[in-house]
């Protein structure tokens, strides 16, 4: 993990631009960039209103996965939609928040790179009511080659496919965190220059970790690797892992992620026995990918507990899975867990 403080001031459009010299960053995938973390800093602003502006609150509506909407993830996904829809590159964009996949209309460029946007306006925004920690995910694919009207069969690729994928966090301050394949790098709102500024390049999740994230709640729903990691830990020094472990839960996976890239842990979502019906709780296209093709950039690793979870092949845009991802050692140790389970 590597912070700076710094008088020189690299901001993220400074910072792409140099990139796309060292064609790090495709020079066509700049605007779309800019325009995404353009949104994130206008949401923080409407998170930080919600109150005065009259958004805050339930909507009355649920989304495509019936949960119920707070009158903030409606706003933030039309703050996000609004700042790409004149992105020249972007040919559809999917949203947590939008029944089916939405095209721009923008025409086949006939050569140049073309972009399509996957995202999670409003990350954790149960957390909204007790001024918690929330956030913004995204992830961007190429569109494959070819002047074909663009529908839904174009953004069901693995992972490993992405081009980009990042999130930004409402904290205490706002941070917008990339990743292009070239390593992880996190950039602060400055207020005074309305900017986001290179504070955390090149971050890196330690291997080792003894903290861990889980909601406990769901103990009894769980499989048994999850349950022998999870028990193994609350056992602290008197356990076979003979250390002390502590435990966090935060309710959004942005805050989770933050953390582990901040210090060290694993984040677990793991597939349960709670809703039988569905394979996980998290989102596999613009929640579980993006999240990973990050935190694998930043040497740490995701899983489902059976595969890593950018080599999924997703078969709708809405899909879920379970998600494992953290600190390298302790995520090599529970897939060891589940292949252990498996061949019992």
């Amino acid at each position: 993990m590597t912070h700076i403080a710094t008088t020189e001031h690299i901001t993220l459009s400074s910072f792409l631009a140099g990139a796309a010299r060292e064609e790090r960053v495709p020079a066509g995938l700049i605007a779309l960039i800019d325009a995404v973390a353009d949104a994130c800093s206008s949401i923080a602003t409407a998170v930080e209103r919600g109150a005065f502006d009259g958004a805050s609150g339930n909507a009355h509506s649920e989304n495509v996965h019936g949960e119920a909407q707070k009158k903030l993830d409606v706003v933030s996904n039309d703050i996000m939609i609004g700042a790409v829809g004149s992105v020249r590159c972007l040919r559809g964009l999917a949203s947590e928040e939008l029944d089916s996949v939405q095209v721009t209309g923008h025409e086949h460029s006939g050569g140049a790179a073309e972009y399509l946007l996957l995202f999670d306006p409003l990350d954790g925004s149960s957390n909204l009511e007790i001024n918690g920690v929330v956030g913004s995910i995204f992830s961007v694919l190429a569109t494959p080659a070819s002047g074909a009207v663009v529908d839904e069969r174009h953004f069901l690729q693995p992972g490993v496919k992405q081009v980009c994928a990042g999130y930004a966090i409402y904290g205490a301050t706002t941070m917008f965190v990339l990743t292009t394949g070239h390593g992880v790098d996190g950039f602060t709102f400055d207020s005074e220059s309305a900017s986001f500024v290179l504070t955390h390049p090149q971050l890196q999740i330690p291997e080792d970790t003894r903290e861990f994230a889980i909601n406990m709640s769901n103990e009894r729903y769980w499989e048994e690797p999850v349950r022998r990691y999870v028990r193994e830990c609350v056992a602290g020094e008197s356990g076979p892992r003979q250390t002390n472990f502590n435990m966090r839960w935060i309710a959004s996976m942005v805050a989770e992620v933050h953390r582990i890239l901040m210090r060290g842990g694993v984040f677990l979502y793991p597939r349960d026995n709670k809703h039988p019906q569905l394979a996980g709780r998290l989102r596999l296209t613009y929640e579980a990918n993006p999240m990973s093709f990050i935190v694998e950039q930043a040497g740490g690793m995701s899983t489902t507990g059976q595969i890593p979870i950018m080599e999924v092949q997703p078969e709708h845009v809405h899909q879920r899975v379970p998600v494992i991802l953290g600190s390298k050692l302790e995520v090599e140790r529970l897939l060891r867990y589940h292949d252990e389970a498996a061949a019992a």
